[in-house]
């Protein structure tokens, strides 16, 4: 049969909804991969769309036995595919070697066969012939649960009702990702960002020192687009990334002025940075950014800026960064 396009329903950034409220809401681990919806028409086989409804099956060969599973039941399914990493968690850098093969087969199935990605299913849309959109949460929750997706490369996670602000701290205390809030009342809305699912990302903060900027464009022409930070290990200073968002218009241009009394035509980082155009300063400024995980090499994912530490000196700033 031909099955429905249909574009995944978003979550909203928020905050856990208000105590009284608890028992209306499920909380599912946020995933920390690439979204996928999955089409299962029935006959054996399987594709893969993204969030742009991009076909990215060849990419990811090891979920093809999924296309079996539920025998001639056709169905659609939404999810997130993950690359783990040695303690089991998701690592979003080892996922992105496998994002960009969907012209490359042969590379696919080499990496498939060595590091396989995993599929966890946590929405069903569509089954045998028809349609789940509007029906709540807590029913599709049970629809998919019965269907009993269990396979060497795809499960389907708990979800937990009510306990949300449990859920969020363990989430934080296993290091994950964060948390989505879904109401269990809530139909499916295909391509909406609804207040029905709401994300908690778990955010980290850390002292940096400013070791270079890069100026801005437009309206931010003069100013700092962003800022080039490191953190000392050892004897010198490691690049951990870039930072551009986070200040009002008047602290850009405050800081615009303390960057220009430190300006330098030395690189102050160990090794330097792949940021063309970047005006260097001596590292004396920290700052307190916040981010939400960390690649392998050390550098910070989506990080924005805080405040500016002038309580700290550049030698009371963070302590020596681990080896990668």
């Amino acid at each position: 049969m031909t099955l429905p396009l249909i574009a995944p329903m978003l979550a909203t950034p928020g905050t856990l909804p208000p105590t009284a409220q608890d028992a209306r809401w499920a909380y599912e681990t946020k995933q920390d991969g690439q979204r996928a919806v999955v089409y299962l028409p029935g006959d054996g086989t399987l594709v893969l769309r993204a969030r742009s409804g991009e076909d990215i099956s060849v990419a990811y060969p090891e979920l093809r036995p999924l296309g079996a599973a539920l025998g001639t039941t056709p169905a659609v399914l939404d999810g997130e595919i993950l690359a783990l990493d040695r303690q089991g968690r998701a690592d979003f850098q080892l996922l992105q070697s496998r994002m960009g093969l969907v012209q490359a087969p042969a590379k696919a199935a080499r990496l498939a066969a060595t590091a396989p990605v995993h599929l966890v299913v946590f929405d069903v849309m569509h089954l045998a012939d028809g349609s789940l959109l509007r029906l709540p949460y807590s029913r599709r929750r049970s629809r998919l649960e019965e269907l009993a997706l269990a396979g060497p490369t795809w499960s389907t996670p708990g979800a937990l009702v009510g306990h949300g602000r449990e859920a969020l701290e363990a989430t934080r205390a296993h290091g994950l990702e964060g948390l989505v809030c879904k109401r269990l009342d809530s139909p499916y809305e295909p391509g909406v960002r609804s207040r029905a699912w709401i994300k908690i990302r778990n955010m980290r903060t850390a002292d940096v020192l400013v070791g270079g900027w890069l100026p801005g464009k437009g309206r931010l022409t003069g100013l700092p687009g962003a800022v080039l930070v490191g953190q000392r290990a050892g004897a010198g200073l490691r690049y951990v990334g870039s930072v551009g968002t986070g200040w009002s218009q008047a602290e850009r241009t405050e800081l615009a002025a303390l960057l220009r009394d430190a300006a330098t035509e030395v690189c102050p980082f160990d090794t330097v940075p792949a940021a063309p155009g970047a005006r260097w300063v001596r590292p004396r400024l920290v700052g307190e950014v916040r981010y939400s995980t960390r690649t392998r090499a050390g550098m910070l994912r989506q990080p924005s800026w805080l405040r500016l530490r002038t309580d700290l000196t550049p030698e009371e700033s963070a302590a020596d960064l681990p080896n990668p």
